[in-house]
């Protein structure tokens, strides 16, 4: 026999499921019987577990109500689980309330927690987190009432938000789930991924260092010499067309550029020659 519940849409929903003589009324007896036992008496103990697992069935419903929203249905159920146990141990019968009452609003609420605070790949504030909720919230309702998607200004004037606030909740919703860099672009038959569309290494970022710390030290160097650097190492050109347009032989231009060179490695090293 399945005992059941109402929640608070009305619809009836499994509570506990009991076997035989099992039921309802079972279940609240044990109830009664948990409140009356001392905490820390074996008794307790054994109670608290039937009554947990009685309840279950509530949970596993709850549960399922959040499933195909990303996170696995095992998961999910756990999470009820956890919810359920911290209503077993925090119904007070003195208040009159019934115990699935309180349960529900518990369990859902730790599902919920579950979902803002643990089911995001990459963390992004609770506020965010809680406008995205709101904006799907509205959306919907909205886009009937206008008989169109609403735009940004439509979800920022019923929110009472701003603009750049809805656009920020909007963006939030890419970070819930991350792409891995191995995921396949373009089709499966095509054997591109989403890491071959990443940026590389930029050889021309890392010599910055470089060009910066030999700017001062070529700016030591004779006149002449520095026309060499620039016209083999900018410029291009070979030793002959240096040799060239200098006017001075080529075995010349080889003797300046290796002293030039030498200077500049031994400054750069620390060891000025």
């Amino acid at each position: 026999m399945t005992v059941t519940a109402h929640s608070r849409t009305g619809s009836r929903v499994p509570s506990a499921r009991a076997g035989g003589k099992e039921t309802e009324a079972a279940a609240e007896a044990l109830l009664t019987l948990l409140a009356d036992l001392p905490a820390g008496s074996p008794d307790h103990a054994r109670v608290r577990a039937r009554l947990i697992e009685l309840y279950l069935p509530l949970a596993e419903y709850l549960a399922r109500r959040f499933r195909n929203r990303g996170e696995p249905l095992d998961d999910l159920t756990q999470v009820a689980g956890v919810g359920l146990i911290k209503s077993v141990d925090g119904y007070d019968r003195s208040r009159g309330a019934a115990f699935t009452s309180y349960a529900i609003p518990m369990i859902v609420g730790e599902l919920k927690r579950h979902f803002r605070d643990k089911g995001w790949d990459v963390r992004v504030p609770r506020r965010l987190q809680e406008l995205r909720l709101e904006i799907g919230k509205v959306a919907g309702p909205l886009a009937q009432e206008l008989g169109r998607s609403p735009t940004v200004a439509d979800l920022a004037a019923r929110l009472d938000v701003s603009e750049e606030e809805i656009i920020e909740g909007l963006e939030s919703g890419h970070a819930y789930r991350a792409l891995s860099i191995n995921a396949p672009t373009g089709g499966e038959e095509s054997g591109a991924e989403l890491a071959d569309l990443l940026g590389g290494e930029d050889r021309s970022l890392e010599a910055v260092d470089d060009r910066e710390s030999l700017r001062p030290l070529i700016a030591r160097l004779p006149a002449r010499e520095q026309k060499i650097i620039a016209m083999r190492f900018f410029g291009n050109l070979t030793q002959s067309q240096i040799a060239e347009r200098l006017g001075i032989s080529q075995m010349h231009v080889s003797r300046l550029l290796a002293r030039a060179l030498t200077f500049l490695r031994g400054e750069l090293s620390g060891r000025p020659l």
